[in-house]
């Protein structure tokens, strides 16, 4: 059984990078199964802190887009939307180029909770760091957002 209430369209899903933090980093949302969400970032001058590694921000920002995008799809948009109310991230392996890429999966789909499990990997597939962020699922009408 799918975890999606949406099923996610990745063409679409990237179009909504457009003019936020995920367009400046090149984070692309790149696939998707019944359980997870899978997004990409540049690993380059964008996302490097001064020694030439990727910041430990920038990987929180890759985590925090692809979980919060995941909660995203599996509220009813016509009801609630979503905000994060907490992340942490565990940062296991500097990386100096290429793409980090971030799988979310589920770890609580809660009526008003949503928590994430967010494993990020180098092009060769070692982790680099591991995520868990928590999710607000907030009624429409309670300072609704922007878009």
């Amino acid at each position: 059984m799918s975890l999606w209430r949406t099923t996610p369209n990745i063409e679409q899903l990237n179009a909504l990078q457009k003019n936020t933090i995920g367009e400046v980093l090149d984070i692309r949302f790149e696939d998707f199964d019944e359980a997870s969400l899978t997004a990409s970032m540049v690993v380059d001058h964008r996302t490097h802190q001064p020694y030439g590694l990727l910041h430990g921000g920038a990987s929180v920002v890759l985590a925090e887009t692809v979980g919060s995008m995941a909660s995203y799809l599996c509220i009813d948009t016509s009801r609630f939307y979503c905000v994060g109310l907490e992340i942490n991230a565990n940062h296991l392996r500097g990386l100096r180029t290429g793409r980090v890429t971030a799988v979310a999966r589920a770890i609580h789909i809660g009526r008003t909770t949503h928590v994430w499990d967010i494993r990020l990997t180098s092009d060769e597939g070692k982790s680099s760091c591991i995520s868990r962020l928590t999710m607000a699922v907030v009624p429409l009408g309670e300072n609704p957002p922007a878009r």
